[in-house]
């Protein structure tokens, strides 16, 4: 497969996620681009980031892995990993690749990725399939300094730099905050950052924000930095970058 598979955890224990984080990272064939606590946050990481692949525990706090997963117009592949065996039937029911029952090993784990990626590469060529035979909308040749292209699910479309607030690093890839929402790109933050060029101030190494939707900096105790944004969003300037944060504003 050429572009990583974009994959999120959902499990309210600590140490599981970190288990799985580790197990993850070791694939490169993977792209790990967010973690959930509760189901509450597992619904909203998934309409946010559109992962093609969710880790999913079953009992959790605010909705269970059943509920993160109802009515979800474009659902990922779901490997439920879980210490309760008696909901595996169930699972199979939503469609599930894999049911891995805690605790399980290295090869039990490996196995149930490999048919998350077969999955996942049958789709691609599908709807690879669907879009060379589909009539094209025109596309920018080159990429535009002034539009970002956001992958959301299926669909494709495209953001004006001017209406983002701000954009924060995702592993092999950025989330865009725009409208209200976080869009997915499929471009580092350092690449972002070129192309986009003064019109978007890094504040600390994960963060770039709009100069231009800046609504003011908030001094803290301690001398931090707080850029707030029109959505009530508040990025934090790194001690680092504090200095030169300032300067490029035009703050004494």
């Amino acid at each position: 497969m050429s572009d990583p598979i974009t994959t999120l955890i959902a499990d309210d224990e600590p140490l599981a996620r970190r288990q799985l984080r580790s197990l993850l990272e070791r694939d490169p064939q993977i792209a790990l681009i967010g973690e959930a606590g509760s189901g509450q946050e597992a619904r909203r990481a998934i309409r946010e980031l559109r992962p093609e692949l969710l880790l999913l525990d079953v009992r959790m706090p605010q909705g269970d892995g059943f509920a993160v997963l109802e009515d979800l117009p474009d659902p990922p592949y779901v490997i439920f990993a879980t210490a309760h065996a008696e909901h595996a039937v169930r699972a199979f029911d939503v469609a599930a690749v894999d049911y891995l029952l805690k605790p399980f090993d290295d090869e039990r784990f490996e196995r149930a990725i490999r048919r998350a990626k077969d999955a996942i590469r049958a789709r691609r060529l599908v709807q690879l399939a669907h879009d060379i035979s589909a009539p094209q909308a025109a596309a920018p040749a080159l990429p535009d300094p002034h539009r970002l292209t956001v992958y959301e699910g299926r669909h494709i479309s495209w953001l004006d730099a001017a209406d983002i607030e701000w954009i924060e690093a995702a592993d092999y890839y950025a989330n865009v905050h725009a409208h209200g929402r976080a869009h997915l790109v499929r471009e580092p933050l350092q690449k972002l950052e070129e192309r986009l060029g003064k019109r978007f101030l890094r504040v600390h190494r994960g963060a770039l924000v709009n100069v231009g939707k800046i609504q003011r900096i908030d001094r803290l105790e301690g001398g931090e930095l707080i850029v707030v944004l029109p959505s009530g969003a508040r990025v934090q300037v790194s001690r680092s970058r504090k200095a030169e944060v300032l300067r490029e504003l035009g703050v004494r």
